[in-house]
């Protein structure tokens, strides 16, 4: 005689397992978070959560036990567990899990997250391949979940208002968007030593080839092709969104790049650069150098009837045509870190199952588009896209 199958019974039966995780959340209900990658961006992530409130951090995951106990000791007061293996936090019984790992972690991790029944806040840039935005994609519109891209000016107050004036005709036509961001690598202190006895550097790899420990790769992963992407999919990430959103067109033609490693020859990315991107219509370019950080990181939307400026601060729009145009007719300060309002977007979206601000298809486009200049790049070559067999 058979026995009467009970809910868990069929949740176990239909490898519906991902059920099992989702609560039906109140606006005042604390969200449940999981914590995966704990290096500096997890803590300007954690920082910007704090501002948000109505969470606590259930679990922690990172390779560097350092790294772990300084999140758990941030979450004083609860009874956070630390892992080494990311799946164990997947296991928890979570709302969210918030993702900074290097890149090549990225789409596994979160592709697992949702998989698992967890909404995800992931780090820009959301992929690491060419290759992987389509499972990444299809990763998250095959589920339930929510998923936020890190791309946090989707949620900057005065970027939005920013991208109103574009979209509402206000600079004209806009041929040209120039792009730029100089950070000063030189200029970094020294490093923290690590303590490889407290570190899984296996685990780290994942799977990217098997190579010896190095400081230089663990500390500044993102400019080897094995873990990151160098600038273009760092920096650039950031400001070929804005373009995309501005513009409503996320998808180049062609693309070229120049690239030199004038300062760091250790690095397999190129530390200086410059890039040109044709999209329908008009052109994006990107110049940054890791030697110099004097005017930091910015766009400009060169429109036919006027020009707006914008950064981080503030944005500003200059008219052409009329006297003193350098004087701005519009102009409008940052009154809040846009990766709080960000943070506050995904809580929000975690309780009422909205649609965020950064879908995941605006970060796979970001992505994607510094992973085709990379390209260009590695061929020495003009890149025509979608590349032809």
């Amino acid at each position: 005689m058979s026995t009467p199958m009970n809910r868990r019974h069929f949740i176990i039966a239909t490898g519906m397992t991902a059920l099992a995780s989702t609560r039906v959340l109140g606006a005042n209900d604390t969200l449940r978070v999981g914590v995966i990658g704990a290096g500096g961006r997890m803590g300007d992530l954690l920082n910007a959560a704090d501002r948000v409130g109505g969470y606590q951090i259930v679990a922690v995951s990172d390779v560097y036990a350092p790294r772990r106990e300084a999140v758990k000791q941030r979450a004083a007061g609860s009874s956070a567990t630390t892992h080494v293996n990311y799946k164990e936090v997947l296991d928890q019984q979570l709302d969210a899990v918030i993702i900074a790992t290097p890149d090549h972690w990225h789409v596994r991790i979160a592709a697992d997250a949702v998989a698992s029944g967890k909404d995800v806040y992931l780090e820009k840039p959301v992929t690491h391949t060419l290759e992987e935005g389509a499972v990444l994609t299809k990763a998250v519109r095959s589920s339930k979940q929510i998923l936020q891209c890190g791309m946090q000016q989707r949620s900057w107050s005065h970027f939005r208002d920013a991208v109103d004036l574009i979209q509402g005709g206000s600079l004209g036509r806009v041929p040209q968007v120039r792009t730029y961001w100089w950070q000063n690598y030189l200029a970094h202190g020294p490093r923290t030593v690590v303590d490889t006895g407290a570190l899984d550097w296996k685990q780290w790899l994942g799977n990217a080839p098997d190579q010896p420990f190095s400081e230089e790769k663990f500390f500044r992963w993102r400019w080897f092709w094995n873990f990151g992407g160098g600038a273009m999919t760092d920096l650039f990430t950031h400001w070929i969104d804005v373009v995309h959103w501005a513009m409503k067109s996320d998808e180049p033609r062609v693309a070229h790049l120049l690239g030199d490693k004038y300062l760091f020859e250790q690095w397999d990315c190129p530390d200086t650069v410059q890039a040109a991107l044709r999209y329908p219509g008009f052109d994006v370019v990107y110049e940054g150098m890791m030697g110099s950080s004097i005017d930091d990181g910015g766009l400009e939307f060169r429109g036919l009837d006027g020009t707006l400026k914008i950064n981080r601060n503030s944005f500003a729009v200059y008219r052409e045509g009329v006297p003193n145009n350098l004087n701005p007719v519009v102009k409008a300060d940052s009154f809040r870190d846009g990766t709080i309002s960000h943070m506050e977007n995904f809580f929000d979206c975690v309780r009422s199952r909205k649609e965020p601000n950064a879908p995941v298809e605006t970060g796979v486009a970001a992505a994607r588009a510094g992973h085709i200049a990379n390209l260009a790049y590695l061929r020495n070559s003009q890149i025509s896209w979608p590349l032809k067999s």
